[in-house]
């Protein structure tokens, strides 16, 4: 390719909205351009990234046995209706009418549509299993679409679905996959974990996600250093503390803690670490009747100590507050506490609320927590001498570092990752909402057995670019580059040495099958190599009069900080060497 026929299409400076390097250098790179809020056009730098990421995950799925097809982007709402989600998945998920008022929707994800293939034509288990896969545009209505492709609202991703017919044989489907995946991300040349992950809202029991390490990366990974334990933070386990509850050594006191409405507040006000109060979470379940209508709510008081977090995913697991819940308005926590929220606690309450407690909370003595009285907390709570056991106790907090490891192989550590994707065992969650059965090797209706797997393909570049960059521009893996050589020839419009040379490698690159890029534009050296460096092409040689008239020519790795002379006649075999080594 030469740079004339080619769209090149650099910045010097990032949009102002462009928050995150690789959204910045994506936008100054000419790889992507902002139509909408989310929405972007993939130039044509940006979209021969995507295309070589395309390539290596339809090879490895295709190794994998997976089976290529392709599902319509607007589906028919009636297939949501049947599964549920058209209803339960919320804003997210665009619904459109069609112009004859029938419901439709903009695929955010195709496993209704892939269940519904399944119940038509796999119909023995003779057939099975089977594992179908599409990349595809995708769209969710984010809230608050931002950094670019890494949380945009249309989006190309591969989504795969497996069909077997027992939860053995499922499994080995989900352990194909996870094979596959690793075998994936190992070419595109990241560091990534695959860690434990809650499945949201496509269900299921088991779920990994991979993610690529990166400062910048939204999500928290838990991991021990020491074993090969890992979780995101929502599925992240804090260990069950393994010492007893000690005895009371404090007589409970009505402490007066003036406009100290936190816990941070009220340790420093009184001296005392922060991991000797408890915080109070108030939370709210409503019913409703048959119809829908509204009957009722009951309050929650969650407790956790002052120095952690709650995690909302795992109040979810809680039963009773499994179906779903909401924070509690003021009026209902000032009609079931007596006070406004900032002293908040479970003793002398207005009206009875149920509590649980986390784990740690669970085992404190001569805490520390709200008085439900303004401007007041107590000190020296404890559980059995000042109020009942808990009724619940439950893990209900983020992990921190230096928690201890839940297979005991030593203490947690967490660093900042970007999921690129994701792989659930989803049972029969899909098959029997929408009556997908086949015949078993008894003869009778069973339901299938199915998993499901993502990879966000517009997202990976741009968890790339996190991963790889420098002051310069982006850094990319061989692998998925837009090209992988430049051919940087200085005057070769003034000289027929340097034009010779530069078209006869860029010949021979080409035969040789090198993803090869000759910058024919007449530009002054900084700009060119400017340019290519902020691209971030992996391999470039300058070709001048100069250094031909000694047969050398310079070449350079986009990771290294110097250039190097080298004969002309050996940069080719030492570039057909050398990519996709670094």
């Amino acid at each position: 390719m030469k740079a004339s026929q080619f769209f090149i299409s650099t910045l010097k400076e990032a949009p102002a909205d462009a928050e995150i390097v690789s959204h910045q250098l994506m936008m100054r790179a000419g790889l992507i351009k902002k139509l909408g809020a989310g929405i972007y056009n993939y130039m044509p730098m940006g979209l021969r990234v995507i295309r070589k990421v395309e390539a290596i995950v339809r090879e490895e799925m295709n190794r994998a046995g997976a089976v290529e097809c392709t599902m319509p982007v607007v589906q028919p709402a009636e297939l949501w209706q049947e599964s549920g989600r058209f209803e339960k998945m919320g804003p997210e998920l665009l619904r459109i009418k069609d112009r004859h008022q029938r419901d439709f929707v903009i695929q955010p994800t195709s496993e209704e549509v892939v269940t519904d293939i399944a119940r038509q034509d796999l119909r023995s288990h003779k057939q099975l299993p089977k594992n179908f896969y599409q990349i595809q545009t995708k769209f969710r209505d984010e809230r608050r679409p931002r950094f670019g492709l890494m949380r945009g609202r249309e989006f190309i991703m591969k989504d795969a679905y497996s069909f077997d017919k027992s939860r053995e044989a499922a499994q080995l489907s989900y352990q194909a996959m996870r094979a596959a995946y690793s075998r994936i991300f190992d070419r595109f040349g990241l560091s990534y974990r695959a860690v434990r992950a809650d499945s949201g809202a496509i269900g299921g029991d088991l779920s990994e996600e991979f993610q690529v390490i990166a400062a910048t990366g939204e999500d928290a990974i838990v991991y021990c250093p020491q074993s090969g334990y890992a979780a995101n933070m929502e599925k992240a386990e804090a260990a069950a503390p393994n010492r007893a509850r000690p005895a009371p050594a404090q007589a409970q006191t009505l402490t007066p803690t003036p406009g100290k409405s936190t816990c941070a507040q009220v340790a420093e006000f009184l001296s005392l670490p922060l991991t000797q109060t408890v915080k109070s979470l108030v939370l709210a379940t409503d019913s409703s009747s048959d119809a829908g209508e509204a009957i009722g709510s009951k309050v929650w008081l969650l407790l956790l100590r002052g120095d952690h977090d709650m995690n909302e995913v795992k109040v979810t697991k809680v039963p009773g507050l499994d179906a779903g819940f909401r924070f509690a308005t003021v009026a209902e926590i000032e009609e079931h506490f007596g006070t406004r929220p900032g002293y908040l606690g479970p003793l002398h309450l207005a009206k009875p609320v149920t509590i649980v407690a986390d784990r740690e909370v669970a085992v404190m003595a001569d805490w520390v927590c709200g008085a439900n009285r303004e401007d007041h907390h107590i000190t020296g709570v404890n559980w059995g001498r000042d109020l009942p056991e808990p009724a619940l106790v439950a893990d209900l907090r983020n992990t921190v570092a230096g928690d201890p490891s839940p297979d005991g192989q030593g203490a947690l550590a967490i660093e900042r990752g970007i999921e690129i994707g994701h792989i659930f065992y989803l049972g029969t969650k899909y098959s029997k909402a929408m009556n997908a059965t086949f015949l078993g090797e008894d003869g009778k209706p069973a339901f299938f057995e199915m998993g499901c797997y993502g990879i966000g393909i517009t997202r990976l570049p741009a968890a790339a670019i996190e991963q790889n960059h420098d002051e310069r521009g982006i850094v990319w893996p061989d692998a998925i580059a837009p090209f992988t050589v430049v051919l940087c020839p200085i005057g070769m419009d003034r000289s027929e040495v340097v034009r010779n040379a530069a078209e006869k490698l860029h010949a021979d690159l080409m035969a040789a099958g090198v993803d090869v890029m000759l910058d024919d534009r007449g530009e002054r050296p900084g700009a060119m190599f400017a340019d290519w460096e902020l691209i971030g092409v992996p391999h470039r040689v300058v070709l001048s009069d100069r250094g031909l008239k000694e047969g050398k020519v310079e070449y350079q790795h986009r990771r290294a900080s110097e250039a190097r002379q080298m004969n002309l006649a050996d940069v080719e075999q030492y570039l057909l060497d050398h990519i996709g080594r670094q």
